[in-house]
């Protein structure tokens, strides 16, 4: 069964000012969803579901379909505040998404086979789709999940300190924990991450997460149960989420599962902010400038 790629689209872009899943960064047009999809096509995913919300769904099938028909299978699921368990409502005052592993489950019954999950606003890079694909097809372990690590090098800014999932494997690349660096940059020309005022080098190489996995279906059976566990604990909260990769962490911990940390050489690169657009756009330049794709992706 050929993979499907889970696209999680359904943030309101407060920081970026609007809907950063449909602005415009290629030459003609294009998204950073479209080379996505255009990548996930070429190495061979046969569908695609878009995690959204309902309020701007006709913009979104309206600014896709036309692209997509023809060229790979879409559907549509719709994360919203109420969509709970049975026996669950919104605590009053939460206006918060429940995070992504709510996001996440919202696909359950659109997907039926394994599958890669991204968010709709990184870039990740043509390898990295098909190394997905490699290990969807591959993988007969049913509890092996994976998750593409790139260079922490190749995720930096030049424009001050990011966050990043800091990864520790063991001698079979398997992932054994991931430290949260709150504040990495580049210091004298070297990497380092700040802890108050004392800073650590470190080498640029290490593998960190920029949320792109790879799941089989029975995933969403841990995720349903991981789901109610959050809501009976944290469910009154009015800012607390349920994030899917903090679920995998303790299935880890707990020999439940083990996620393989697959390198990419991949340059990533995303849009959080306004002032990023220029950035992405020249880095996309570069890559059709290089042959990589073309000037009009869906000509």
């Amino acid at each position: 069964m050929k993979p499907t790629l889970l696209v999680l689209a359904a943030g309101m872009g407060s920081r970026y000012g609007g809907l950063k899943q449909l602005d415009t960064l290629g030459p003609n047009g294009e998204s950073i969803i479209d080379y996505s999809i255009y990548d996930a096509i070429e190495a061979g995913f046969s569908k695609v579901v878009f995690v959204i919300r309902e309020s701007f769904a006709d913009q979104f099938k309206d600014r896709f379909e036309p692209h997509l028909k023809g060229k790979i299978e879409t559907e549509y699921v719709y994360q919203e505040l109420d969509k709970l368990p049975e026996g669950y409502s919104i605590p009053e005052g939460r206006e918060k998404p429940w995070g992504t592993g709510h996001a996440m489950l919202m696909a359950k019954d659109a997907i039926k086979g394994p599958f890669a999950i991204i968010n709709a606003d990184d870039f990740y890079g043509r390898e990295a789709y098909q190394t997905a694909v490699d290990f969807a097809n591959n993988s007969v372990v049913e509890n092996e999940y994976a998750m593409i690590g790139y260079a922490l090098d190749n995720t930096l800014s030049e424009h001050g300190t990011v966050s990043r999932g800091v990864c520790d494997t063991d001698a079979q690349d398997n992932l054994v924990n991931i430290v949260e660096r709150t504040k990495i940059g580049y210091l004298n020309n070297k990497v380092v991450f700040y802890e108050g005022e004392e800073t650590t080098e470190l080498t640029g190489k290490e593998p960190v997460s920029m949320n792109f996995w790879v799941f089989k279906a029975n995933f969403f059976e841990a995720l349903e149960k991981g789901f109610v566990d959050f809501l009976k604990e944290k469910g009154t909260e009015l800012k607390s989420e349920f994030y899917f990769n903090a679920l995998v962490d303790t299935m880890i911990k707990e020999d439940k599962a083990t996620t393989k940390v697959l390198s990419s050489d991949a340059k990533w690169f995303g849009v959080t902010y306004q002032e990023d657009k220029p950035i992405v756009q020249e880095s996309l330049q570069k890559l059709i400038d290089a042959g990589i794709y073309p000037s009009n992706l869906w000509e």
